[in-house]
């Protein structure tokens, strides 16, 4: 995983919303797709560079693809950018 493909993976609000989603419990694709107007197709490129960020992981079970939030890996990113937040400097008008 690296910082840019996490940044892309959060750029968009579908990505987005698919992983507050997932903090709420895990879903299969299509409990996901339904929650969205959009296509199978473009949900699942949105899938692809959320596993691409390893933001979300999946598993097969049956006919059905189950996803889940990465947690560790939100939480790394969590604590990178609470981080460089931290390291910035201060602008002048701030005290």
């Amino acid at each position: 995983m690296s910082n840019n493909e996490v940044f892309k993976a959060l750029s968009d609000p579908t990505r987005r919303e698919i992983l507050r989603l997932l903090g709420l419990n895990e879903m299969s694709a299509g409990q996901l797709t339904e929650k969205f107007d959009m296509t199978k197709p473009s949900m699942s490129h949105h899938f692809a560079v959320l596993k691409e960020a390893d933001l979300i992981t999946c598993r097969r079970e049956g006919q059905q693809i189950i996803y889940t939030l990465n947690t560790t890996v939100v939480q790394d990113m969590l604590a990178w950018m609470m981080d460089f937040f931290r390291s910035a400097p201060k602008r002048n008008n701030e005290t």
